[in-house]
């Protein structure tokens, strides 16, 4: 019988193209990922909630159109005419709101990589219109974008996010963990990724295996805050 061993092994998720869970909730934007030679403009909004897989759907992407992958955030600091040579993902654009260095320097970037017909992948929680950059040429491009969304998940979908979540983790939960999981914890990808990563860390510290009992110790306690 597999047991979970008492180490604290690093994470390492699966991001390859037969490791994404396709379903009703997310099978639309994947065809327009897997369409991006078509990509109007030859650019592309992807977005959805936290957890939702974009990550995941990027670095899909990536893989098969040869592009980067950078973090909004971090494009004060990046040489933009060395980015703006390859296709490129631009991850939670959203997050630069309030910075007028970054939203300027994918401002140019985008600009660069339009008059070179290559195409960029941009990601956020919310739709483009709603990410209110502070640059109003830098949102009008945005707004132009294709628009691909990742849906909240159904229960298939999110049994099978959490069993791919466990196995990023190493860990081995007894056969009903996950659908006691299912009906009560928050529905959505983030409550199910802090779940298992509040179960592994339980685990750990107190050397349990992962039953549907201890499963319901970790919930309550997080439902009461972590007394």
């Amino acid at each position: 019988m597999a047991t979970q061993l008492g180490l604290d092994l690093p994470v390492r998720p699966a991001l390859g193209r037969d490791d994404f869970l396709v379903a009703p909730s997310n099978a639309v934007a994947l065809a327009m990922m897997d369409d991006w030679l078509n990509w109007a403009k030859h650019k592309l909004a992807l977005t959805g909630p936290a957890g939702a897989g974009k990550t995941h759907l990027a670095h899909v992407w990536a893989d098969a159109a040869g592009a980067r992958i950078v973090a909004a955030r971090d494009l004060c600091d990046a040489d933009v005419e060395a980015l703006a040579k390859a296709p490129l993902a631009v991850e939670d654009v959203e997050t630069i709101a309030d910075d007028i260095d970054a939203q300027t320097a994918l401002f140019h970037l985008h600009n660069l990589m339009a008059a070179a017909a290559l195409p960029l992948l941009v990601t956020g929680q919310a739709a483009p219109r709603h990410w209110g950059l502070s640059l109003p040429d830098l949102q009008s491009r945005m707004d132009a974008a294709g628009h691909a969304r990742l849906d909240a998940p159904d229960d298939t979908l999110l049994a099978a996010v959490l069993a791919k979540l466990f196995a990023d983790r190493q860990l081995v939960p007894k056969p009903d963990v996950i659908p006691y999981l299912l009906r009560h914890m928050d529905r959505s990808f983030a409550a199910a990724r802090d779940m298992v990563s509040a179960l592994d860390a339980s685990s750990l510290a107190q050397k349990r295996a992962l039953t549907r009992a201890f499963a319901a110790q970790v919930l309550d306690k997080a439902d009461k805050g972590g007394e």
